[in-house]
């Protein structure tokens, strides 16, 4: 297998909110864009040419990784003029696959963050025979998902939707998001509508014989797709319970990029992330964060689970706790912050005017 198809941009209105400056395909978790990580992790695994089937933030992807030879790469670009679901986005970039019918394609998702086995997937697409290979992995509450049962031979026998009630639940296995396509069943997709491979390829397939066979690989499994995710995703890199070789320094309890000022007495854990330019203050505590390029937290903060945006700034003595700051925000000296609030790109929030503990 020496090619792959990269679904990005379906769900970034998730995240449009974070920042203004950097739209969130390009947001960086420890300290490159998050597909930075995906790209090096496939091409560890032989990965060769990659076509990016992109809808959302289409044009920030070609001027930041080019062709791709900076990573070892062959990258094209393919651009949705409408949504088209996932198996309508894989169908769309089907003319620049050099595959043959037969030979295994990789398709994996730019909103997922795994330490997936990318080779063993394969070689259980190869050895099995199968036309579909999926990667599944176990939650511990499945209501939220599609469960996706096997027979002992690792064969995919249904795809359910979210059970409502106990006797639902016949499975903890869940749709990973990754798959390995045999070539020509690509081509059996239909062309120039919306189509999910979810709910529609894969079921369809199923019910013609087709064989589906799902390999469990139940390490690391995050999707990124709301704020405080890609924060853990971020920290999770950095402590190194997520692979990837292309974090930019030490794994470790830190990552402070080049140039950023962090004070001797500050402190920073959990994975944080100080990036270009940023400035740490005095008896600050970070932990578990990620702190962009150019932002300031001024002497006193304490910052725990949150995301500061690019040149945003934290006052003295202000608690942040699971917040999202977007670009160029200013939050004032002694605010408290908690419990997933949002503050938009540019807002200025006055010292003293939030607060959420007691007075007393």
């Amino acid at each position: 297998m020496t090619e792959a198809i990269l679904l990005v941009g379906g769900k970034g209105t998730r995240l449009r909110p974070l920042t203004v400056h950097t739209p969130k395909p390009m947001v960086p978790a420890a300290g490159v864009p998050f597909l930075t990580h995906q790209l090096a992790r496939a091409r560890a695994a032989g990965v060769e040419h990659i076509v990016l089937a992109t809808s959302y933030l289409a044009e920030v992807f070609e001027p930041y990784f080019g062709d791709g030879s900076a990573l070892g790469l062959h990258l094209e670009y393919v651009t949705e003029e409408e949504p088209l679901g996932t198996g309508g986005a894989i169908r769309n970039v089907a003319s620049r696959l050099r595959s043959g019918p037969d030979e295994p394609v990789l398709i994996f998702n730019g909103d997922i963050l795994t330490g997936l086995d990318i080779r063993a997937l394969v070689d259980t697409h190869e050895t099995s025979g199968a036309d579909v290979s999926l990667h599944l992995t176990r939650v511990d509450d499945p209501r939220a998902f599609g469960l996706v049962p096997t027979d002992a031979t690792g064969r995919v026998q249904a795809f359910l939707e979210k059970p409502q009630t106990p006797e639902e639940i016949v499975t903890d296995q869940i749709n990973a998001g990754a798959y390995v396509f045999r070539r020509s069943v690509i081509d059996t997709i239909p062309e120039g509508r919306p189509v999910s491979v979810e709910r529609e390829t894969f079921p369809q397939l199923l019910a013609a014989g087709a064989h589906l066979q799902g390999m469990v690989d139940s390490t690391y499994w995050l999707d990124l797709g709301t704020p405080q995710a890609f924060v853990r995703g971020s920290a999770d890199l950095v402590l190194g319970r997520a692979p990837s070789p292309a974090v930019p320094g030490r794994r470790g309890d830190r990552l402070v990029l080049p140039t950023a000022e962090v004070a001797p007495d500050a402190k920073l854990t959990g994975g944080t992330v100080v990036g270009a330019g940023a400035v740490i203050g005095a008896g600050a505590r970070v932990t578990g964060s990620a702190v962009l390029d150019g932002a300031v937290v001024e002497p006193g903060a304490v910052v725990t689970d949150s995301l500061i945006g690019a040149g945003a700034r934290i006052g003295a003595r202000t608690v942040l706790a699971g917040a999202v700051v977007g670009d160029g925000a200013r939050v004032g000296a002694d605010n408290e912050l908690r419990d997933g609030v949002r503050v938009w790109c540019g807002a200025q929030l006055p010292d003293g005017s939030v607060r959420f503990s007691s007075d007393q």
